[in-house]
């Protein structure tokens, strides 16, 4: 599954990214879509076909199932 994940800081998008890097979970950082949000600007792009939940951490603002481009389906908003 591919997933966006919204970040309210910059720092907590690299912490998150560090933790992808560390659990073998392809991740790549990239300006968050409009149409998401515009907190802090930065997403997280994840290939995960894990629980979702064992993700989650205080830093992330919001998790999106990708459904088609630029089509999004929340799953967790913080």
């Amino acid at each position: 599954m591919n997933y966006t994940i919204v970040f309210f800081t910059h720092s907590g998008a690299i912490k998150f990214e560090r933790k992808m890097i560390k659990l073998n979970i392809p991740c790549s950082l990239q300006p968050v879509p409009r149409k998401l949000s515009s907190s802090c600007g930065i997403c997280a792009k994840i290939i995960y076909n894990g629980y979702i939940d064992d993700l989650i951490e205080s830093e992330i603002e919001s998790i999106y199932k990708d459904i088609s481009k630029n089509q999004y389906e929340v799953l967790f908003k913080n």
